[in-house]
């Protein structure tokens, strides 16, 4: 593995890694996400991500995806709270398809008139998809509980404001924002720097670089407990959330190896507690993510209605005894942590997300220090992450 940065003079970012497997994966994120939208525009990085694939002044929406599909590749996107990232993943020897398609979509979409309310459509069919799958929206739910808006809506938004979305305004906070200095290159593969550049060189729009200054809304919390009945449900969806350490803070590493051994995988004390030693559920996990100004866990378990109260409160006493953790479990956690990294950085797709999340939020040479970090965590870390034992949210669909 070699680890390569750059930032040309138009303001693009490169980021690049060696690899010695013939498959690449070239990423373009924009530092535009669905938590820069406000409330009134909630869902727009995320309808602009959809209308990027509906065509460019050269390409249609199947020509998009024959030219990556046809070669053996895959090519998506999607909207997190910090970026919109577009991807294709294919053999290494068509980086130049991949380039070339990618930069056109990210840059170049035209936004179909005719497009826009038949995708916004698509979206609302999205929404509601969400909806009904109760797992899904309960834990949707507890962002909302953990967070005020416009952070705590959904990132597709609602069906009111999407449709009143219209093809002007998304195309104009489209060549807003999607401009050469607030976007990253990422490339993942058996591929060489200077080719990469290159090509980037050669693909970029000319402009003029500009002062972007695009700031997130104000992200305020909240702890709403809430208990939304729905017919036709045969299990409770219970979720628990908890405000944890953001991005760049000091616990924030400690937060991942707490919610690894508190409720992730079948070794987690709550599998073993709450499946294997009791029986009340078929699943139960915790869940962490982070952001430069946001921090949550979350716990989610499906059970039977009558067994709610019995789960919430197993739960809370697991994350509680979490403060008598010992060392010997601290340091098995850490093998299995940078163990579980390890095994997904084998996707170069995978590598790719997490070294634009790492640029994005302050230095992408951290990405490489996270086994350092990792055992830099100690029992107080955990003992004081512990502490909280006072759940911050709770969401249940029953």
């Amino acid at each position: 593995m070699k680890f390569q940065k750059k930032v040309l003079a138009n303001g693009l970012t490169v980021l690049f890694e060696k690899r010695d497997v013939d498959v690449t994966t070239v990423m373009l994120a924009v530092r535009y996400g669905s938590g820069y939208d406000s409330a009134e525009e909630k869902g727009m990085a995320h309808f602009i991500e959809h209308l990027c694939f509906k065509g460019t002044p050269t390409r249609g929406t199947r020509e998009i995806v024959f030219e990556i599909e046809s070669l053996g590749g895959e090519i998506n996107a999607f909207t997190h709270e910090e970026i919109t990232a577009y991807y294709a993943k294919l053999p290494s020897k068509h980086l130049d398809v991949a380039m070339d398609v990618m930069f056109d979509v990210f840059f170049n979409p035209i936004f179909p008139e005719e497009d826009v309310e038949k995708e916004a459509s698509v979206i609302c069919e999205e929404i509601k998809m969400h909806r009904d799958n109760p797992m899904r929206h309960t834990l949707e739910r507890i962002q909302s509980n953990l967070y005020n808006e416009p952070f705590g809506i959904f990132a597709a938004g609602r069906q009111e404001v999407v449709r009143r979305m219209t093809r002007d305004r998304l195309k104009e906070k489209h060549d807003e924002v999607y401009v050469l200095e607030n976007s990253i290159l990422c490339v993942v593969g058996n591929n060489e720097f200077k080719d990469i550049i290159s090509f980037a060189k050669s693909l970029s729009p000319n402009s003029k670089i500009k002062s972007l200054k695009l700031k997130m809304p104000k992200i305020t919390l909240r702890n709403i407990r809430d208990d939304e009945k729905r017919e036709g449900l045969e299990q409770a969806n219970v979720a628990l959330g908890f405000h944890f350490p953001k991005a760049g803070d000091r616990g924030n590493y400690a937060a991942e190896v707490f919610s690894a051994i508190l409720g992730q995988g079948m070794s987690s004390k709550l599998f073993s507690e709450v499946r294997e030693k009791r029986g009340l559920v078929y699943g139960i996990k915790s869940d962490f993510d982070s952001g430069r100004d946001f921090g949550y866990m979350v716990i989610w378990a499906g059970t039977d209605s009558s067994k709610v109260e019995e789960v919430k409160k197993i739960c809370l006493e697991e994350f509680s005894k979490m403060k008598n953790l010992t060392q010997k479990e601290l340091d098995e956690a850490k093998v299995q942590v940078v163990g579980n990294r390890k095994v997904e950085s084998e996707g170069s797709s995978e590598t790719a997300v997490n070294l634009v999340m790492s640029e994005v939020r302050g230095k992408v040479e951290e990405y490489y220090d996270y086994e350092k970090k990792i055992n830099e965590v100690t029992l107080d870390d955990i003992r004081k992450l512990a502490s909280k034992t006072e759940f911050a949210s709770f969401s249940l669909s029953s």
